[in-house]
């Protein structure tokens, strides 16, 4: 018994407890008539709990303790203000005289403030999901081909768009096969690619509608990995992987050469 392909990213939401309420009744329920599906899922429980077993854990050495409260009494140092000497009339004067360029100056800040770049979730979610694909066995791939010809059709139905899959075997980037995954509230489409030993998810998902995430810095992904993103053809696309940032740039300089 084998689980439906479709429904592993759904498998994975409801386990790490990612789902609404409406979906996750609905796996559920697919749970309870589907065999493959209900044996995968209960293998996937039982693997978090041995993973989550006590005699897993390794503690932390007593000096990373130590260097962690130094650095973080290091930073409460540099975050207490200094203290301010008296000003003279005369500055206090000129301050009352400056009211209104001030109140300007706050209102342009404010202004500044909100259209500053801020946090974008939806990275972490995907760097998170790259991750899991390389750590949980036989969630990297889902359709194992180097046939560009087979990996997009084998999209057909499971997702409401047609992702691109060119392969860049001859740029040094070769085309392994496809998978479904999960995030931003619904099915996405992983193409995955390889540089050398390392693996390549490009996660492919309708374009935002809003709009407010273009020109907006998303926090810095963890050490070790890179993110590149850009939008085409009403499609957000989302490259991640361990390779350096250059070759990433180069992949997808690769990528859109090849899909327009």
């Amino acid at each position: 018994m084998t689980a439906c392909p479709d429904r592993e990213p759904m498998l994975q939401a409801l386990l790490d407890g990612e789902l609404d309420a409406a979906n996750a009744v609905a796996v559920e329920a697919h749970l309870k008539t589907c065999a493959g599906c209900a044996s995968h899922f209960q293998t996937l429980r039982v693997l978090r709990e041995r993973l989550a077993e006590a005699d897993l854990a390794e503690p932390a050495p007593a000096h990373l303790r130590v260097n962690i409260d130094n650095l973080l009494a290091a930073e409460d140092r540099r975050a207490e203000p200094a203290s301010l000497p008296r000003r003279p009339w005369w500055a206090n004067l000129a301050a009352a005289w400056g009211s209104a360029g001030a109140m300007t100056a706050v209102a342009a800040a404010l202004l500044v403030a909100q259209v500053a770049p801020v946090a974008d979730p939806l990275e972490g979610q995907l760097v998170a999901s790259h991750v899991r694909s390389l750590q949980q066995p036989g969630h990297l791939i889902d359709i194992a081909t180097s046939d560009r010809h087979v990996v997009r059709p084998w999209f057909n139905g499971k997702v409401d768009f047609a992702p691109p899959t060119p392969d860049l075997a001859a740029e040094g980037f070769p085309l392994v096969g496809g998978r479904l995954d999960y995030a931003a509230g619904r099915t996405v489409a992983a193409v995955v690619y390889r540089r050398r030993a390392h693996v390549i998810n490009l996660f492919v998902m309708p374009a935002q509608p809003h709009g407010l995430r273009l020109g907006l810095a998303g926090p810095k992904p963890p050490p070790g990995y890179s993110v590149v993103h850009w939008t085409h053809a009403g499609l957000d696309f989302w490259a991640v992987s361990d390779v350096e940032g250059g070759d990433l740039q180069a992949f997808h300089k690769a990528f859109e050469a090849a899909a327009t």
